[in-house]
């Protein structure tokens, strides 16, 4: 009597939790008599690890890099991570390090000295002669400000003016010239799903690349003016707290990683010109000390804007 030995199915390996390809299917007529077709995955099956992989693909102190938003209604736009691959098109996508290459030298971190500790924030060269603009609520309240060039000197700086209504200052790094300023571009031009670049001191990593897509345009944000609420990370919907004052303004949202201490700092598009000023993000959840990190919801205030407020200061 022959006894019946069952096999464990096609494509189960015990401990290795990634089967390989399946085997293609043999036309009927090439199969020896008796044998039964190859087994198949069923489409529920093959959705579920698509949709498993979608998922799983998914320091120190720093000044106010925390946003609010009171556009609660407003959908989020879907995101994704800019690459150098081919789009489905068949143009290339943008060469980062090119980019970077001609544009990190305009970019400074602002060292600030406050009452109560030290805050870090970027800033981006408008002038050769060391005007930087950087938003208001990286220096405000400070006692003594310091820039850190992208050749690694630092030196003394002065806030030339501060508009708190824009959340943007003008400040003067002293005993410098012959720097590289950046380029403005026009920020009206900007579309939803154009690559973008931003460069930054996160955590005081200075000169932080990250890159993304523009996701959505004209963004209601509000954040906080109030120098004691710089750490404070307020979600969609919600205002300042405390009896703090606020600032709300239309901004470009990106994906791009924006994270403490990029503030100030420029956003870039594919040709190197700055389209906006980082200035906030979005973090659901903030730890006991006010700390967040990147969830990629992270706003700029457009290149434009940030124009007229430098001819006015």
């Amino acid at each position: 009597m022959t006894q019946n030995v069952q096999t464990p199915p096609p494509w189960t390996y015990p401990g290795n939790p990634y089967p390989p390809p399946p085997v293609p299917p043999q036309h009927p007529a090439a199969q020896a008599p008796g044998q039964k077709p190859p087994r198949r995955f069923r489409r529920g099956t093959v959705a579920a690890v698509a949709a498993a992989a979608l998922v799983a693909g998914g320091v120190g102190g720093t000044v106010g890099a925390f946003i609010g938003s009171d556009g609660a209604s407003q959908p989020v736009a879907a995101t994704t991570t800019a690459t150098t691959t081919s789009s489905s098109t068949g143009t290339e996508g943008i060469d980062v390090s090119a980019v970077v290459a001609k544009v990190l030298p305009s970019v400074v971190q602002v060292n600030v000295q406050l009452a109560n500790g030290e805050g870090i924030g970027s800033g981006v060269i408008i002038g050769s002669d060391g005007k930087i603009l950087t938003n208001n609520h990286v220096v405000s309240g400070a006692e003594k400000v310091t820039v850190t060039l992208s050749d690694g000197r630092t030196v003394d700086a002065t806030v030339l003016g501060t508009d708190s209504a824009s959340d943007l200052a003008v400040i003067q790094a002293q005993g410098v010239s012959g720097l590289t300023a950046a380029t403005f571009g026009n920020s009206d031009d900007v579309k939803v799903g154009d690559e973008v670049i931003a460069i930054g001191s996160p955590g005081g990593l200075q000169g932080t690349v990250t890159t993304g897509i523009v996701s959505a345009l004209d963004r209601k944000v509000t954040v906080s003016d109030s120098e004691d609420q710089q750490q404070q990370g307020f979600p969609f919907g919600e205002q300042a707290q405390n009896g703090g004052g606020t600032t709300t303004y239309q901004a470009i949202q990106t994906d791009a990683s924006i994270n403490q201490g990029n503030s100030g700092g420029p956003l870039f598009n594919s040709a190197g010109q700055v389209i906006g000023i980082n200035s906030a993000m979005y973090s659901p959840v903030t730890g006991a000390d006010g700390s967040a990190g990147s969830v990629g919801i992270g706003f700029a205030i457009p290149s434009n804007q940030a124009q007229q407020v430098i001819d006015k200061l």
